[in-house]
């Protein structure tokens, strides 16, 4: 079946709550079908909207955008207006009690306050759209996926990458032996000012993301992070701007070991931005490399091995050619995400972007920190789920 198709009959259709809190769909045609509510969540000053999450639920067909909540009033009413929600509030959990959302779009960017509006909107009856990182804690995201699971509701996290139709194509081909057999990953920072803890949360996440998606679950970690140039200590945890939970580290060097004898690294440090340069993932395999420069719509390159001589070698890395690759890039990267999510509510099963996949990223975070503080390799799934710099 067309996914397109079937989620618009599924949007256009009536729907109640049944047993247990599932969403049950009716195509009896007994009067108008009720349109799904969906409510936008944010916070203007702090942590803002992400990534253009105040807008997902725009221009979909069965969707019926009923408010949104946000305690800065200035910001509240340019966000209105500016999405069309005829309903604004102050506090959110006002919002969810008046208007129960079948849909939420968990919009900040401060993490800190992704579990409890997580909680409280899976609870009023919710399927939550939320912006990364998922959760500060491992913790807080297992109770987040716990009261989903409880409640039969979806979520997903917006590592929008792994969906783009340059990564989904390299994926296709990799597993089709582009690249022979994966041998290792080298992932790189975005390495600027926030070099360090600061960047493996923010943006390493996605890159952890990405490397789930290529060679499945890491097996382990053994890391060194450093903070000017000496180990770190628990006493060098800060909250940073995004308040994405206690960070630490200028200078951070992490391996990880998946299955079939994959390594992994993930690097972040200042002084290697200008040779780096762009942020994002390297795939290495027996027959050549691929590299996955990362953005809201990533560019996806293809090196094939040259032989060294006595002047040298030049390896070339050229754009990776797909079908629709020369397309003009969309610029609502959310949007295939989004139906996907719909269309999982619809078949109840896990969304690509699932909430599970969001916590791993923020568990492979957690196994560096874990590694760094104790000097030891440590093994997945972590035991201890508190925060480490806690």
């Amino acid at each position: 079946m067309n996914n397109t198709v079937s989620r618009r009959q599924f949007l256009g259709t009536t729907l109640r709550l049944g047993l247990g809190g599932a969403i049950v769909v009716s195509n009896q045609g007994l009067g108008e079908p009720r349109r799904l509510k969906a409510a936008v969540i944010g916070h203007t000053g702090r942590g803002d909207y992400g990534h253009g999450l105040e807008a997902i639920f725009q221009g979909l067909p069965g969707v019926e955008l009923v408010a949104v909540s946000d305690p800065d009033a200035k910001g509240r009413a340019a966000v209105a207006a500016r999405i069309g929600a005829p309903h604004a509030y102050e506090d959110y959990r006002e919002m969810l009690e008046r208007h129960k959302p079948d849909l939420v779009s968990l919009a900040m960017r401060h993490a800190d306050q992704h579990h409890a509006i997580a909680l409280a909107a899976i609870r009023s009856g919710a399927h939550v759209y939320c912006e990364k990182p998922f959760t500060t804690t491992l913790l807080e995201g297992d109770e987040v996926l716990q009261s989903a699971a409880l409640r039969k509701r979806k979520i997903a996290v917006a590592h929008t990458m792994r969906m783009t139709g340059g990564v989904q194509a390299l994926k296709a081909a990799v597993g089709r032996g582009l690249l022979g057999d994966v041998v290792e990953l080298r992932a790189y920072g975005k390495q600027d000012a926030r070099a360090g803890g600061e960047d493996m949360m923010v943006l390493g996440t996605h890159l952890f993301d990405l490397m789930r998606l290529f060679v499945g679950d890491p097996l382990s970690c053994s890391a060194e992070v450093l903070n000017q140039g000496r180990r770190i200590t628990t006493h060098d945890a800060r909250v940073v701007k995004d308040s994405v939970g206690r960070v630490a580290g200028d200078q951070i060097s992490a391996r990880f070991l998946f299955q079939n004898g994959v390594n992994a690294s993930f690097t972040s440090a200042g002084k290697l931005r200008d040779t780096v340069g762009r942020w994002g993932l390297e795939i290495h395999g027996s027959r050549g490399a691929a590299r996955i420069n990362c953005d809201l719509e990533p560019s996806v390159f293809i090196r094939k091995p040259a032989a060294w001589s006595n002047l040298g070698r030049s390896d070339i890395w050229a754009p990776f050619e797909f079908p629709d690759s020369n397309s003009p890039a969309s610029l609502k990267h959310n949007e295939k995400p989004v139906n996907d999510w719909l269309t999982a509510i619809e078949r109840d099963h896990q969304p690509e972007c699932s909430g599970l996949n969001g916590l791993w990223a923020v568990e492979m975070v957690m196994a560096v920190y874990q590694s760094a503080l104790t000097g030891a390799r440590v093994d997945f799934p972590l035991k201890d789920r508190r925060h480490p710099l806690a």
